[in-house]
């Protein structure tokens, strides 16, 4: 009996780790939704033969691959789609930064079908269903025939419709365009690109279906307009724009949420035991730098009588943001926490020491004790952001297509900000990407 119960957990990672691996090219990048309904994207990576690069520099010649023109990104929220993003202009800010503008189209906005007929009723005792010809109005007279098409419409060409689905669709905007409320930025053209009849292939789905059925920017999307006038505008550049991970993949899997369905009991419970692990982890970095601190005095090693726990520092948390994810759709929930902590002054320290926030961001797993195994564990501060980056979460996505989450964050270092992507194992995080700091 034990033998079989302890074969069950066994046989469902074996599931999951002979899932399928994809090869790409699978694009990830990151939509920004504004208040004002405009939307744009950020590459991040893409991945070609099963190895990671990052999306804005892979083949920039001169536009990267994950942003040439009609390719189609779907937007997936903890796995859940959100809506599609065409590309239909790269830009570039500075040397190497780029974005695409495109048209968005969320989920749920597609055109409704045309009403079916009704089939005729047919009464009970005429026997079994006929065919029948309407019979003409007599009381009305006869409408003329169509008049035969002249030569000259038969001489026109038809619009030639590509037969590869990748093949670049002309944008129903104009190239260049630009929005009044920032300068122009620097477009890049794709026509080089377009002519490679090699290239790989990102979009999804029909690319013709997303032309005209397709709200302009601005338009009608489901995200809130700006309102009119000067404090309208004030209001729009105080909200944050919504990130959204997005996926380009033409034969990737279809998305699945990966949000753990927790109950309120047991959400308070974990949380009260990731605040704990990030506690320690708090009064742990605050004695590795507290000689480094200007006023403080070096530990002395004289024999001390241990604190009980009651007088030992707590730190306190703000802006506290708790998740719980299943990545692997094994019921194995993996959580995410992140605070800003501040922790008290001890006894007799100087007065001019501040009060400095630490970020802090914590991995942990439930085990089969249910017990809370922490993955990752980072605390850093301004000052130290050399040694310990800070980590922001952005969400869960399948980032290699092999119908597994991953976790998305941003790093902010004092080199600048990148993105990066973990794989949350049995005892730590595996990196999977991590790019290079934009120095923004």
């Amino acid at each position: 009996m034990l033998l079989t119960l302890t074969l069950v957990p066994l046989s469902a990672a074996q599931l999951a780790r002979n899932t399928k691996q994809a090869k790409g090219p699978r694009a990830l990048g990151l939509l920004e939704l504004s208040a004002d309904g405009k939307a744009r994207l950020i590459p991040i990576a893409i991945m070609v033969d099963g190895k990671f690069y990052d999306a804005g520099a892979y083949k920039a010649s001169p536009v990267p691959l994950a942003l040439w023109s009609e390719t189609v990104y779907e937007a997936e929220k903890t796995g859940v789609s959100q809506g599609l993003f065409t590309v239909g202009e790269a830009m570039r800010t500075g040397s190497s930064t780029w974005f695409g503008e495109g048209k968005w189209r969320p989920a749920g906005s597609e055109p409704k079908p045309r009403p079916v007929a009704a089939k005729p009723r047919m009464d009970e005792d005429e026997g079994p269903p006929k065919l029948r010809r309407p019979e003409p109005d007599k009381s009305q007279p006869s409408s003329p025939p169509p008049a035969a098409p002249s030569t000259q419409d038969d001489k026109k060409p038809s619009t030639p419709v590509p037969a590869n689905p990748s093949a670049t669709v002309p944008n129903s905007e104009p190239a260049g365009a630009t929005s009044p409320d920032k300068p122009p930025d620097e477009p890049a053209s794709t026509a080089a690109n377009d002519e490679d009849p090699n290239r790989p292939v990102l979009k999804r789905g029909k690319t013709e279906a997303l032309g005209k059925a397709h709200p302009e920017v601005g338009a009608s999307t489901g995200v809130p307009r700006r309102p009119s006038g000067a404090a309208a505008n004030t209001d729009a550049r105080k909200l944050p724009p919504q990130q959204i991970p997005a996926i380009s993949d033409a034969a990737g899997p279809e998305p699945r949420p990966y949000l753990y369905d927790i109950k309120p009991d047991e959400e308070q419970k974990y949380r009260k035991g990731m605040l704990a692990l990030a506690a320690d982890a708090v009064r742990a970095k605050v004695k590795e730098i507290t000689p480094a601190l200007p006023g403080a005095k070096p530990a002395t090693r004289t024999a001390t009588p241990a604190r009980s726990p009651s007088k030992v520092s707590q730190p306190t948390f703000d802006d506290i943001q708790f998740h719980a994810f299943d990545l692997w759709n094994t019921n194995e929930p993996v959580f995410v926490l992140s605070a800003i902590a501040h922790m008290p002054n001890a006894p007799g320290a100087s007065a001019e020491v501040p009060d400095r926030p630490y970020y802090v961001t914590l991995v942990a797993k439930k085990n089969m004790y249910d017990e809370l195994r922490k993955l990752y564990g980072g605390v850093t501060d301004s000052q130290h952001l050399h040694e310990t980056p800070r980590f922001e979460l952005i969400d869960a996505v399948d980032a290699d297509g092999d119908g597994r989450g991953e976790l998305l964050f941003r790093r902010i270092s004092d080199a600048g900000s990148t993105w990066a992507v973990y794989r949350a194992g049995a005892d730590q995080l595996f990196p999977l990407f991590e790019g290079t700091p934009s120095g923004q």
